[in-house]
């Protein structure tokens, strides 16, 4: 199958005119379409951690010693990157723990709401019922349609709302859906009401050239995903009075501190991969380009998700196209043959069947009810690697839904 939409363009080599593919460990042997979960990690940022691991290693003693001391210094390379002011950001392990955060610091009252959609992340949504369970509250669901555009979604959320909402949790990209959220204009809202707004923005970085919305409230966001970060490094960015509440996970010698310098004390835990978090920022600006990587993967995205699309209509006879009411540039989603990957379960099995069979790594998805495939795209990607999917994995996954 030709690729007569997109080509790789030339920035997307590197100086020496190796493939982008050489700039990653990723193995050779397997097709990567799901850069959206785990990310990839630039060998040069890979070498940093494992030079910064040995000085530790080497010292112990004088390195936690002054771990907090570097902690603050690491603080301000990520938000240079993210575009916000050092002393609104700390530093946790991944979006999910930024989340937690939030939940297990603020004051909720007896019977206090949380409002979400049914785009939330899984583990975002079960901290959220934690928290309701533990305060005798409710955890109010907006229903948003795949296809809504950011005025009905907006709609949707602030209709949840009572006397009792407590919090907005609201995703910038959803994670199952590959679509985004209204997040500015939902702050926006409750700020009116006086209502805070969490932002899961797990997405964003990398993904989004300004990924922290101006809003007083809260966001995560991990670095690992389309940033490319060494994994286990995210933020959490607080502003307005509530950012007093927030305290670390855990207890720590940042006891005498406020947010964000509390953070900075985390006794024995391994540091590295935020201190090489800037390498891989700076290597793929360096060598690429933010701003080309994001066009040159959103290009792609369309292209890959056009002919995957047009495959699964030829061999099902039905529409595989997702009507996403707000599209994002790296992730596209397309709709499974009917039957196939319905629930939590079966999606898991779905892709572990596509990456032990066909040795393609992908992202299988659930949304009420149907099964979907979420495409990602990132520099390393090619027209082909999309190709090679629509030609082998389609057919496969057609024979799977008849024999469900």
């Amino acid at each position: 199958m030709a690729s007569t939409l997109i080509t790789a363009p030339a920035a997307m080599l590197t100086p020496t005119g190796q493939p982008a593919i050489s700039d990653w460990s990723l193995t050779g042997d397997k097709i990567h379409l799901n850069h959206g979960s785990y990310g990839a990690v630039p060998r040069a940022a890979q070498i940093h951690q494992l030079a910064l691991k040995a000085r530790m290693d080497e010292n112990p003693c004088t390195w936690f010693m002054g771990q907090a001391a570097t902690l603050a210094g690491t603080r301000a390379e990520v938000a240079a990157f993210l575009h916000v002011d050092a002393d609104d950001l700390a530093l946790v392990p991944n979006a999910s723990a930024g989340v937690s955060v939030i939940y297990n610091s603020l004051p909720f009252a007896e019977g206090a709401e949380i409002v979400t959609t049914d785009h939330a992340y899984g583990a975002v949504l079960e901290g959220a019922r934690r928290v309701a369970r533990e305060c005798n509250g409710e955890v109010r669901i907006a229903v948003v349609p795949l296809d809504a555009d950011a005025a009905l979604s907006c709609e949707l959320v602030m209709a949840q709302v009572t006397e009792r909402t407590a919090l907005i949790v609201i995703d910038q990209i959803t994670s199952a859906t590959a679509r985004s959220f209204p997040v500015l204009e939902i702050a926006r809202a409750a700020a009116e009401l006086g209502i805070p707004v969490l932002v899961d923005g797990a997405h964003a970085p990398g993904a989004e050239a300004d990924p922290v919305p101006d809003f007083e409230g809260f966001w995560v966001g991990n670095l690992h995903k389309f940033a490319c970060a060494p994994r286990g490094t995210a933020a959490v960015v607080a502003r307005g009075p509530l950012r007093k509440y927030l305290h670390p996970l855990i207890d720590s010698w940042g006891f005498p501190h406020d947010f964000p310098e509390s953070f900075d004390h985390v006794g024995t835990q391994d540091i590295t991969s935020w201190m090489a978090a800037k390498t891989s920022f700076d290597t793929i600006e360096t060598r690429y380009g933010w701003d080309a990587v994001r066009s040159y993967s959103t290009a792609l995205a369309d292209y890959g998700q056009a002919i995957v699309q047009n495959a699964l209509a030829e061999v099902t006879g039905e529409d595989a196209a997702a009507d996403v009411g707000m599209q994002v540039g790296q992730l596209r989603l397309v709709r499974l043959p009917r039957g196939l990957a319905t629930s939590h379960e079966g999606s898991h099995a779905v892709r572990a069947w596509i990456s032990e069979t066909l040795d393609i790594e992908t992202a299988i998805t659930t949304f009420g009810g149907a099964g979907y495939l979420r495409l990602s795209s990132h520099v390393y990607n090619t027209a082909k690697d999309f190709e090679d999917f629509a030609e082998r994995a389609v057919p496969e996954l057609f024979r799977l839904a008849q024999n469900h």
